[in-house]
């Protein structure tokens, strides 16, 4: 755990703590840290992920280990802003694996990068870190694994995916194997690396190989990235949005409005 965490108040928010940090504040921080040899992880929390934790103490307690929580959706600035609280952007894990490369690129810091979609020639994992590669000069490619779904289900093959990632050595490993999958894989590499930095980035590694296109600026501009994803991929994300993540932010925005009328805030956005 960091000890530079105290330097600004976290935002209290469906069960988590918020930091209350823009993107290049994030960046910044990391660079920080691992200039000073300290590991650390990054988890960047929406709706669907704290309307999981609201349900799941066991796994509320494993996101309170992380050394950064960010918020990733507009309905949390919405929520915070109406607790009268301040969050002072959105930062994803979509957009802090490009910003996060570009400043280990200029540290000649090496990424590990595990996840995206499996293939015979030529894996996501792979053509994720290419393109990255490709942008940012300079970056050092540790190793990329892209292994099959349920490989954390098999013993030997979670063994040999995390020792693959511990011989490596990277500063930052980008995990992007679906929440809560990443982040269970996270708590059990960190004691192994402590001063490596480790972002759980979901659908990320899949945006950057080419696999999956993300919405365009402005629909990611006005909070509505989810109804891009629910268009393209419907039967399997409709359920889970309409049905399961609306009446959770409904609620959360209403407990945050109710908090908003009878305490006086610590400070106002």
């Amino acid at each position: 755990m960091l000890h530079t965490r105290a330097r600004w108040r976290r935002v209290p928010l469906g069960g988590l703590s918020v930091d209350p940090l823009t993107e290049a504040e994030v960046v910044s921080h990391v660079r920080s840290a691992l200039a000073r040899g300290e590991g650390g992880w990054i988890v960047t929390p929406n709706v669907d992920i704290l309307r999981h934790v609201s349900r799941d103490p066991q796994l509320r307690a494993q996101l309170r280990e992380a050394d950064l929580v960010v918020a990733d959706g507009t309905p949390l600035l919405w929520a915070a802003r109406l607790a009268g609280w301040n969050l002072p952007a959105r930062v994803t894990g979509s957009d802090l694996i490009w910003s996060l490369s570009r400043a280990l690129a200029a540290d000649d810091h090496g990424v590990f990068i595990l996840g995206g979609t499996p293939s015979d020639l030529d894996d996501g994992a792979h053509r994720a870190a290419l393109v990255l590669a490709d942008t940012f000069p300079g970056l050092r490619i540790a190793g990329t694994l892209c292994p099959p779904f349920g490989f954390d289900k098999d013993p030997a093959m979670l063994a040999e995916v995390c020792d693959a990632v511990v011989a490596a050595d990277p500063q930052m490993v980008y995990v992007g194997i679906g929440f809560p999958r990443q982040e269970h894989l996270i708590r059990r590499l960190r004691a192994a690396l402590p001063r490596t930095w480790f972002l759980g980035c979901g659908a990320a590694v899949n945006f950057v190989a080419g696999d999956i296109q993300r919405a365009n600026p402005a629909l990611q501009k006005a909070g509505l990235e989810w109804l891009d994803r629910l268009a393209r991929e419907p039967r399997r994300l409709a359920r889970r949005y309409l049905r399961e993540d609306a009446p959770f932010a409904a609620a959360l925005l209403a407990r945050s409005l109710h908090h908003r009328l009878t305490h006086r805030p610590a400070h106002r956005a």
